[in-house]
């Protein structure tokens, strides 16, 4: 009988905690073009990003895009965590206060 009344206990706490609410988008742009894009959104949740991109050197043989952007997100810890990154022809570089920075050579 004690097995139950726990149970039936811990079932009631659960079902008592608080949920997290499903996020709720509060912007979201896009604007997209032929040799160029950038969207942004932001939800209820703390979560944000935005891009733009671009081609570089358009009809040759070096023909690149380049992109530029950042995104923020509320970590389980509670704090908010911003990545500013850039993607070109050197490859995807991410800059944040969290992240790790390599030595210089």
């Amino acid at each position: 009988m004690k097995f139950i009344i726990v149970f039936v206990a811990l079932f009631a706490v659960a079902l008592a905690a608080p949920r997290p609410e499903d996020a709720v988008i509060l912007k979201s742009e896009s604007e997209v073009g032929p040799e160029s894009y950038q969207y942004a959104y932001e939800t209820s949740d703390g979560n944000k990003a935005e891009e733009e991109g671009h081609l570089e050197n358009v009809g040759t043989d070096d023909e690149a895009i380049v992109v530029k952007g950042s995104y923020s997100f509320v970590a389980d810890d509670g704090q908010t965590y911003t990545v500013n990154y850039v993607a070109d022809k050197n490859g995807f570089q991410p800059q944040g206060a969290h992240l790790p920075v390599a030595p210089e050579a």
